[in-house]
């Protein structure tokens, strides 16, 4: 079987997959699932990127989704103006002090200025921003966090279309990225990876505390959509008399439309970061990326800026993680910060690249989807197999209460166990890197 084959045969199988799901669940079930399978390919193509073009090992991935979170609520949400007018002026003018400030700190430790002088001038600088900031800042945030805290307490956001804040997560990834990068990717892989994921758990514990924001753990709720209400739908004549005519009810036939609109949109981004990655792969760029990947002692005897491009990639990678993170709080119409857990991005998108195949961006579409299928589904066909081989027993048995119990546990099992059989078995992923 050719590897053209081969990658039809297993699309196949998995397209025939959600439409079992649909007959044998629900329509509305398989294209949620099918929507997530899409944002978390875009994810794996984002940390393929990174990984398999150049080799970097980025432990924050959860980190760079979650900022794509955030742009999503500051530009759809719509402007609180009570605590704009309560606390706005201050805040801005704290933001403006942290970039004077930042500015000065860089110009002093760039400038011509002795060691000596550097070393009593840049912390005394640090020292002056940290206090100004706080005399600023710290009461205009009081007062904004004390206007109504449980139904807002947040500056809110620009109230502009949410698609733009999918554009806007990227870039704002990608700036935090290249902040980091220039930190962190004259580091060894190992501690890079230390380094990467302290960094996210830093945005994270940022964005669940600062409630002036992102409201913090208290979520923000009812964000636009770029697609119609399903309520909406249900009002319109057109759409009642169509579901009439075809015997299709109403309700559940206005959610499979806004699944379908969601599909086209998402759809419509993968394959465009999919042509635009295979394009970079098999470019002159992407083949000094790889040399630089597979030996950068070589690639520096070239004269090829090792740390400039290793900066780039890792720019661009975060960025795509960013969009498909704007993406995910779109799709779910809130940003909930406690969410942005280790196990549910960084180590489940890794699980996708590597068993989709480092290097190959085919693999890491058929990841995506192959993983996150199983992570949905993994709990209901848990449930069925325990109560399946349990039915010779009786309901009261404390053996089959404790195994259809802890069925909702078979997602990590049969997470694992596919992990094992892909490294076992092809070893390189389903889709091996092409030479």
């Amino acid at each position: 079987m050719t590897n053209i084959h081969r990658r039809a045969f297993i699309f196949f199988s998995f397209f025939i997959a959600i439409i079992f799901i649909g007959f044998f669940q629900s329509w509305n079930v398989a294209l949620g699932i099918f929507n997530l399978c899409i944002i978390s390919a875009i994810m794996a193509l984002g940390v393929n990127i990174q990984l398999g073009y150049a080799g970097i090992f980025n432990a924050g991935v959860m980190g760079f989704a979650a900022l794509g979170g955030l742009a999503a609520v500051i530009i759809s949400y719509p402007p609180v103006p009570e605590t704009i007018e309560l606390g706005g002026s201050g805040v801005f003018l704290s933001l403006v002090i942290l970039f004077v400030g930042t500015a000065t700190v860089t110009f002093i430790y760039k400038s011509s200025l002795s060691s000596s002088i550097k070393k009593l001038t840049v912390p005394l600088t640090i020292l002056m921003l940290l206090i100004l900031f706080n005399l600023v800042g710290s009461p205009a945030i009081e007062r904004i966090e004390a206007f109504e805290p449980a139904a807002s307490g947040f500056l809110g956001g620009f109230g502009l279309p949410i698609i733009l804040s999918w554009f806007v997560g990227g870039i704002l990834a990608g700036i935090v990225a290249f902040l980091i990068g220039k930190l962190t990717l004259g580091l060894r892989s190992d501690y890079l990876a230390i380094a990467t994921l302290g960094i996210a758990e830093v945005i994270i514990y940022f964005l669940k505390n600062e409630d002036w924001l992102t409201r913090g753990v208290k979520n923000v709720n009812g964000l636009p959509r770029p697609v119609p209400y399903e309520v909406d739908l249900q009002g319109n004549a057109w759409f009642i008399e169509f579901c009439d005519k075809y015997n299709f009810p109403l309700v559940e036939t206005s959610s499979i439309v806004v699944k379908i609109s969601y599909c086209l949109l998402f759809s419509g981004i993968l394959i465009t970061i999919f042509i635009l990655s295979e394009i970079a792969l098999k470019s002159p760029w992407g083949r000094m990326m790889r040399a630089i990947r597979d030996n950068e002692i070589s690639a520096r005897a070239m004269g090829k800026n090792v740390k400039a491009r290793h900066l780039e990639i890792f720019i661009i990678g975060s960025a795509i993680v960013g969009l498909a993170g704007a993406m995910l709080t779109t799709l779910e119409g809130q940003f909930t910060p406690t969410t942005y857990q280790p196990l549910r991005f960084t180590f489940t998108v890794w699980v996708m690249v590597i068993i989709g195949g480092t290097g190959n961006n085919y693999g890491s579409l058929i990841g995506g989807f192959l993983v996150w299928f199983l992570w949905v589904e993994a709990e209901p066909l848990g449930l069925y197999l325990v109560e399946l081989f349990t039915s010779p027993l009786s309901d009261t048995n404390p053996l089959r209460i404790q195994l259809i119990t802890n069925a909702a546990h078979m997602r990590y099992i049969m997470m694992g166990l596919l992990l094992l059989l892909v490294l076992r078995f092809a070893p390189k992923g389903i889709f091996p890197e092409g030479r």
